[in-house]
């Protein structure tokens, strides 16, 4: 059986607040690497190309790491947490 997913409040706004969409989380718990987190719950992460600004800042590549609780019939997204690593030089920095 395939459980739905679905997203508290308070993962729609730290998604919103951190730069990534329900789409990015959907694929991060379905590809991403899953591991125990405290209290029942279950981290998952996913790296992906990002190459462009975050917060007027470039960066390379951002971290998706939504986290779940698993319940008999559904996944619930608690939070999303998003990094952002390798920053990248803008092109003003070689002229």
């Amino acid at each position: 059986m395939i459980k739905r997913i679905i997203f508290t409040t308070h993962a729609l706004l730290r998604m919103k607040e951190r730069g990534t969409s329900e789409h990015e989380v959907l694929e991060t718990i379905r590809v991403g690497q899953s591991e125990p987190a405290r209290e029942g719950r279950v981290i998952h992460c996913l790296n992906v190309e990002f190459r462009r600004e975050w917060d007027g800042r470039g960066y390379a590549i951002q971290q998706i790491a939504p986290v779940t609780v698993e319940e008999d019939d559904r996944i619930i997204v608690i939070t999303v947490f998003t990094f952002y690593f390798q920053e990248a030089q803008s092109h003003e920095d070689h002229l």
